[in-house]
């Protein structure tokens, strides 16, 4: 296909368990695990590792819309039709706490970079922040005029980015709750929204087929794909920022080349509508799931190691025949890469002291996470027990009562 390409992306496996569209997919950090949701009402941690049983988690009284593991690993959370969001432990125990603070369907959860925050987004036209060791709600992000379907993060945890349908997409300052930007030009609903790695620019899949680039800092269109010939349902980078996988109602995954500007692949592996789709956090799979119950782990295999910035494309011809233009004047991209100057910079000596400090925090996040986890489950099995308590006492009471009468 070009010459860049190592080999074309394999469907690596396939796991069947939910009994009803699959929603949302995310890996663990370390790709032991990996994560759905479905239209069961049921969140599933499946083991990347052959023949290991895979966990079905019951909590959720309706539909489960979207799930995401907490950067270190040890948290799932997950959204639902139900109106709560929750908070999973991913064992064989399966237990979770519950946030409660919006009023309409949850439709998206994302962890802020460093795990201490969440962002969730639902049809009562409000995103929400909640901390999370401390699983308290924190404020509300509210300008959207119809459902919120979308809400995420930057990188560096400043910025967050929503979609509707109101068919704006608006760039949220965390710090000052304001509203700082509105991106109105999708002719649909936007069904996902995500940051390019570098912070720099944010894709967008519509239900009008489209995926769009812009420039958070400029606020500027940077490219504008059509290669779908149905909605765009999920999106997401690759962690190099060279390419984006988009899946569509039309069946299909799409791997657009964002250096080139243009389509790269197109994967066919779903019987009706690809629903959702993630890269793990290497780069090296990627998962999708659909309409057909399936969830599905493709191996990446071509090369990502290659370019510079992601440039405006006046023009973006495809594998397969479609078109999509880019239509943006600017030249200044986003830079993602270090370059071999800079990396030989860094000491050999340096590079382990960062990684075994880096794993050592992980590791403390990692335990703090559990610790609160489990804090805040004994909290909710001690009311429980006191209301169970409190009831035989009053019942006691009651039969003394009636006894001395």
């Amino acid at each position: 296909m070009a010459a860049l390409c190592e080999e074309d992306p394999s469907l690596e496996r396939h796991f069947k368990g939910h009994r009803d569209a699959v929603t949302s997919v995310d890996f663990s950090r370390a790709k032991k695990q990996l994560a759905s949701g479905s239209m069961d009402s049921c969140l599933m941690i499946w083991s990347m590792k052959p023949q290991m049983r895979a966990y079905r988690f019951l909590g959720h009284k309706d539909a489960v819309l979207c799930v995401q593991f907490s950067p270190s690993g040890h948290l799932v959370a997950s959204g639902s039709r139900d109106k709560t969001v929750r908070l999973w432990i991913p064992s064989v125990k399966g237990e979770s706490t519950v946030f409660k603070a919006h009023t309409g369907t949850v439709r998206s959860v994302h962890f802020s970079s460093d795990g201490q925050s969440l962002v969730t987004a639902s049809d009562d036209k409000t995103i929400k922040v909640w901390t999370v060791h401390r699983q308290k709600f924190l404020f509300s992000l509210s300008q959207h005029i119809n459902w919120v379907r979308c809400a995420r993060f930057s990188p560096d945890g400043r910025l967050i980015v929503s979609s509707s349908d109101d068919k704006t997409v608006k760039l949220w300052d965390k710090t000052s709750r304001e509203c700082i930007h509105s991106f109105c030009e999708h002719g649909g609903f936007v069904n996902h929204v995500d940051f390019h790695p570098s912070g720099n620019c944010i894709a967008a899949g519509s239900t009008d087929s489209t995926v769009k680039l812009w420039d958070v800092r400029m606020n500027r269109l940077l490219q504008h794909y059509q290669v779908h010939s149905s909605g765009v349902n999920s999106l997401s980078f690759h962690p190099s920022g060279n390419y984006l996988v988009t899946a569509s109602s039309d069946s299909t995954l799409k791997i657009l080349d964002l250096l080139e500007g243009r389509l790269l692949y197109t994967l066919h592996g779903h019987q009706g509508p690809a629903t959702c789709v993630a890269f793990s956090r290497d780069g090296d799979l990627f998962a999708s799931g659909g309409s057909d119950e399936q969830v599905m782990v493709w191996k990446t295999n071509f090369d990502a190691d290659y370019g510079e910035a992601v440039k405006p494309q006046k023009y973006c011809s495809s594998v397969d025949g479609t078109h999509g233009t880019g239509q943006s004047e600017m030249d200044g991209g986003i830079h993602h890469k270090k370059t071999k100057t800079q990396d030989s910079v860094r000491t050999h000596e340096q590079q382990e002291e960062e990684n075994s400090l880096a794993n050592t925090l992980e590791h403390i996040m990692g335990q703090l996470d559990v610790l609160t986890q489990t804090v805040s489950i004994l909290e909710q099995r001690l009311t429980l027990t006191e209301d169970k308590l409190k009831e035989c006492l009053e019942t006691q009471q009651k039969i003394i009562q009636n006894k001395t009468n």
